[in-house]
């Protein structure tokens, strides 16, 4: 007779889905410390854009990347739901608390904005994929919705070029720095041992 357990399905998926508190502490790190890379940006932004503005308009969407990696990253580190949504936003709740050039509160709401374009990603493959082409997705999706949010916000009346322009731009820097970039990041991370009480760190460990 076998003795032999098994932990029904939905049990299993509760607890595969459910935060610990490492998983807050470390989604919290993530997401300050990508904030503070957010306010360097703020500032590093200007020059870029000052020479990419007079070259065709829209492209400065290209700049866009480096606010955009805090919630793929979060997702990749903790897999858990909520988790892009929430380093995102923190990340934003950082940059608005020390002050930029565009307010506290449409900060915030940028934040979230594109941690949800990030988190609705991971969301259509269940939480089960971390590959390099899903963060890919990811930081694109995160680039799609923050270019229509700003586009509504800061670039109502924009004309038809304008707004392919910026689109494109943007969702391909969203893209290769914050879907790319954050997973290297991540796997950079995972093959330290920081990360080894989380899935992401035992599968990057089991690869080497």
């Amino acid at each position: 007779m076998s003795t032999s357990t098994s932990v029904p399905a939905p049990v299993a998926t509760r607890s595969r889905f459910r935060w610990r508190v490492v998983d807050i502490v470390v989604a919290s790190v993530l997401g300050v410390a990508s904030g503070l890379i957010f306010l360097l940006w703020n500032i590093g932004y200007l020059g870029p854009k000052a020479l990419l503005d007079p070259l065709l308009p829209g492209l400065q969407g290209l700049l866009d990347g480096p606010w955009l990696f805090a919630g793929v990253l979060g997702a990749l580190v903790i897999r858990k739901p909520g988790a892009a949504i929430y380093t995102e936003t923190l990340a934003a709740v950082v940059s608005a608390l020390v002050g930029n050039q565009w307010g506290g509160f449409l900060t915030l709401e940028a934040g979230l904005v594109q941690g949800l374009g990030a988190e609705i990603v991971f969301l259509i493959v269940a939480y089960r994929l971390w590959s390099l082409p899903v963060a890919v997705l990811a930081g694109a999706g995160a680039a799609l919705a923050g270019a229509v949010n700003n586009l509504i916000l800061w670039y109502a009346g924009s004309d038809t070029t304008f707004t392919i322009v910026y689109l494109v731009s943007s969702v391909l820097s969203g893209a290769v720095i914050a879907g790319g970039g954050a997973w290297l990041i991540a796997r950079g991370l995972a093959r330290t041992g920081a990360l080894d009480r989380f899935g992401s760190g035992r599968a990057a460990r089991e690869r080497v």
